[in-house]
């Protein structure tokens, strides 16, 4: 495995697309953007563009490709190759995680990047707020939520959020910090008692890891997430579509954006 802070974006998605690492983004490549991935084929397309446009806390788009299009805009990649890990979806149904997605790939598929809240990981970081997942080497704790998004064309279903644990006296500075980030997510969407969102047992994510936190001394702070594309593709069910597995993100060339 080969996981350091110190190599390039480019270098980065190099040993992604050769196997090599199979760790969570989360603070890798600090200072740039890092990215959900979806990809629809074009039928789909508007309707995903008008969902998003609808839903910018989940879905801040940063990239669109057109169809057939395998290089995004915002970095020197091949987006078939330079993910870790992508999940499969066929009609509503979870069918598989692949490495690569060359043998899927189409020329009518449209991509999307979304921006993610890894991006901002280095200013909480920065600004004394510890992120307990990296500590623990853990993948962040995501969880499917009672907030329905707002529906377009094809698509409905509900919000996903990832989940930081924040020191008690260190909320207000969280949600200072991630407001300069509306391209990745913004403020939180909630802070405090999970079930009011709809989550049961915050010891069992949907996605990801459970970080556990002394809850005397930390509140959980949840914030929009973009795996919330992979929660409506199961509820919308698209013929196909492709995403990245959830905690292993498209790492950009763009640097992060205040």
């Amino acid at each position: 495995m080969i996981t350091t802070n110190a190599l390039s974006p480019k270098e980065q998605r190099e040993v992604f697309r050769n196997n090599l690492d199979t760790k969570s983004t989360s603070g890798m490549c600090d200072g740039f953007v890092q990215a959900n991935l979806v990809i629809l084929p074009k039928e789909y397309a508007f309707d995903f563009l008008l969902f998003a446009h609808r839903n910018p806390k989940p879905c801040a788009l940063v990239d669109v490709m057109e169809a057939g299009v395998v290089k995004p805009n915002i970095a020197d990649a091949d987006i078939r190759t330079d993910l870790q890990k992508y999940n499969i979806y066929k009609d509503g149904k979870f069918v598989e995680e692949v490495n690569d997605i060359t043998s899927y790939w189409r020329d009518d598929f449209v991509t999307f990047l979304i921006g993610c809240s890894f991006t901002f990981e280095r200013a909480l970081n920065e600004a004394g707020i510890e992120m307990l997942h990296q500590k623990m080497d853990k993948t962040v704790s995501m969880y499917v939520t009672n907030i329905e998004c707002d529906p377009a064309g094809v698509f409905h279903g509900p919000t996903v959020v990832s989940m930081r644990p924040v020191r008690k006296e260190l909320l207000v500075k969280s949600v200072e910090v991630t407001a300069k980030y509306p391209h990745t997510h913004g403020t939180p969407l909630h802070i405090g008692d999970p079930s009011v969102i709809g989550i049961t047992d915050i010891t069992k994510p949907d996605f990801g890891d459970f970080v556990p936190y002394d809850e005397d001394k930390y509140e959980p702070v949840f914030w929009a997430c973009g795996v919330t594309p992979q929660a409506v593709a199961l509820k919308s069910k698209p013929s196909i579509m492709i995403s990245h597995v959830p905690g292993h993100m498209f790492i950009s060339d763009q640097k992060e954006i205040l």
